[in-house]
């Protein structure tokens, strides 16, 4: 890109520049060194905008996935009215009957994305998450504490009542966090399109489904690796074969990343398990083009260093895409592009408790991150989201509003990839992408993400990264306005008027268990016994055998009632449970 004798005088100049200008400058200020750095073409000599770059669209997809964002998907989909088949904001409390309450409050004050042709985004309690029904001893005090709680196909038939009509399941997409019971959540969403006469093969949707993060960070695991990504292959099997708009996974490096990996750990880490998903699929028999596809990733969380995350995206594209072309020698271009609702984000852990309406100021760089880096705008969640689960409609509002003035005031999404060509962003997301490349060769050398997983190595690094990062806040030497630093008497602690009620009811919340144990109970009482215990006997069975795809029998054992506990029991009898290392 640059003359050879070019890059000689301009490193001339540096050179002269360092031993000159900045020098007085160090000495008048009594600086050993520079607490900025400068870029210049010597930090990417060897920049090729082709073969690094490209055009949006087109491989190596740096710039972007796509050539141009389409119709206006921007901060305006918040409210809904773009007509694309989505899923809303990620929400869920209580009984299924206060979600489905939930869901129809929102749509009636047309909030939450929930117009037509958009879905829920249902987040679980963890007893449901971890394969336990709400009358299981060990789930006492959590039933419908951080999302809704489901034990039968009687509560997703309560669930989605509010979605009929120009909603109806044919019409929307729904996403699910969900891993470990994943294909039991499936199962229960093909058995309700059956009762409402709803083809499965029109069914669009997105479990979560990244099994292998949960053993490295959030914790919602219930079987060992090796049978939990035979349950990921059954989902990608089954799925590519009969839900062909279904998408199969989100592979998350967002809660790696929020447990304390850095961000070139994150991009390894996520890789390698997109990496062995692949080879599942692959393994099973199918062509690496026939499922890729239908791939998607959840966001790489991130940290304040808005320019370091705008970097990261842009390396994250260019890894996927070469990954995808060269070791797997997929063919078809979507099969190249890393599929992603959103871009750079600023991750929760760098939300505060303290003086949380600054929150909202760090939404903005969210934002102005995202647009930078080929997104919309969004804004993250309200500024009360480290306050307690959901967020008011006065949160929701100021970002929303936020990204509206991003991308409509400042037309920040204006330009694709604005600083591409920046001396500082291409070198920096060249040094993102080798580092994570060093890591993805360790991992690969042990025998990939899963053998990385249960050697605890993958475990250690976060934990690790996690300790010096608390290290650097508890000394003072990463600053969190605040929190430690400025926090003098003098500092105001700014609220905010609540002009509605929360729109998760707490006494609600409160009594959900009570009420979802009412309601398990009258399920048992109605359904036929018999048959449940016959269709989890034939999945005990089936269970043993390896080569088999436990959906269909899952699938005929939810149409009987039979709980989630109940299967994953039996499921808990064959494969055992994972214990988890102490570090």
């Amino acid at each position: 890109m640059f003359r050879r004798e070019k890059l000689d005088e301009i490193e001339k100049r540096k050179k002269a520049w360092e031993e000159t200008t900045l020098k007085r400058s160090l000495e008048r200020f009594g600086l050993e060194k520079s607490p900025t750095s400068f870029c210049s073409p010597l930090d990417i000599k060897e920049h090729d905008f082709l073969g690094r770059v490209g055009f949006p669209g087109e491989y190596p997809f740096t710039a972007d996935v796509y050539p141009t964002p389409g119709p206006d998907t921007g901060p305006d989909f918040l409210s809904g009215g773009t007509g694309l088949v989505r899923a809303s904001n990620y929400t869920g409390f209580g009984t299924p009957e206060d979600t489905r309450d939930f869901y129809q409050y929102m749509k009636s004050l047309g909030r939450q994305g929930l117009a037509p042709g958009v879905g829920p985004n249902l987040a679980f309690d963890l007893p449901t998450q971890c394969g336990y029904d709400s009358d299981d001893p060990i789930a006492r005090g959590e039933v419908g504490k951080t999302g809704v709680a489901v034990d039968t196909l009687r509560d997703f038939e309560v669930i989605y009542e509010a979605f009929t009509g120009n909603s109806e399941l044919d019409r929307i997409a729904s996403n699910w966090t969900i891993n470990a019971p994943c294909n039991v959540i499936l199962s229960m969403y093909m058995a309700l399109a059956e009762k409402r006469g709803v083809p499965i093969e029109k069914l669009r949707g997105t479990p979560q489904n990244d099994i292998l993060k949960e053993f490295a960070a959030r914790g919602t695991y219930i079987f060992p690796p090796r049978p939990s990504i035979r349950m990921v292959r059954d989902s990608i099997t089954f799925c590519t074969r009969h839900l062909p708009n279904m998408n199969t996974i989100s592979i998350s490096g967002y809660h790696m990343r929020e447990a304390g990996a850095t961000g070139e750990q994150v991009l390894a880490f996520t890789f390698s398990d997109a990496m062995a998903y692949v080879q599942l699929g692959m393994d099973a028999g199918l062509d690496v083009d026939a499922f890729v596809p239908r791939f998607t990733f959840l966001t790489f969380s991130g940290s304040m260093e808005i320019l370091k995350e705008i970097a990261l995206q842009r390396a994250a594209r260019r890894m996927w895409a070469k990954i995808m072309r060269e070791r797997f020698r997929a063919k078809n271009p979507r099969s190249w592009i890393m599929r992603a609702a959103q871009r750079a984000t600023v991750g929760e852990y760098s939300k505060t408790r303290h003086r949380p309406l600054n929150n909202l100021t760090r939404a903005v760089l969210e934002g102005v991150a995202s647009a930078l880096s080929g997104g919309t705008g969004y804004t993250g969640y309200p500024y009360d989201e480290p306050l307690g689960l959901g967020h008011s409609l006065e949160g929701w509002q100021l970002n929303i509003d936020a990204a509206r003035i991003i991308r409509y005031e400042a037309r920040l999404c204006d330009v694709v990839d604005p600083l591409a060509g920046s001396y500082y962003i291409e070198a920096l997301t060249d040094e993102i992408e080798n580092k994570a490349w060093e890591i993805i060769d360790k991992i690969d050398a042990m025998g990939g993400a899963v053998a990385a997983i249960e050697s605890g190595y993958i475990q250690r690094e976060i934990a690790r990264s996690a300790y010096q990062h608390q290290r650097e806040v508890e000394k003072g030497e990463r600053v969190i306005v605040g929190v430690n630093r400025f926090v003098g008497e003098n500092e105001l602690d700014v609220t905010t008027t609540r002009l509605v009620p929360h729109p998760y009811d707490p006494v609600k919340r409160d009594m959900a268990e009570e009420r979802q144990l009412a309601n398990l109970k009258l399920v048992k009482v109605r359904r036929n016994g018999k048959a449940v215990l016959k269709t989890l006997k034939e999945l005990r069975e089936a269970a043993r055998k390896e080569d088999v795809n436990l959906i269909p029998y899952i699938f005929e054992a939810v149409k009987e009632y039979a709980t989630i506990g109940e299967i994953c029991n039996e499921l808990r009898g064959v494969f055992g449970e994972y214990e988890p290392f102490a570090l």
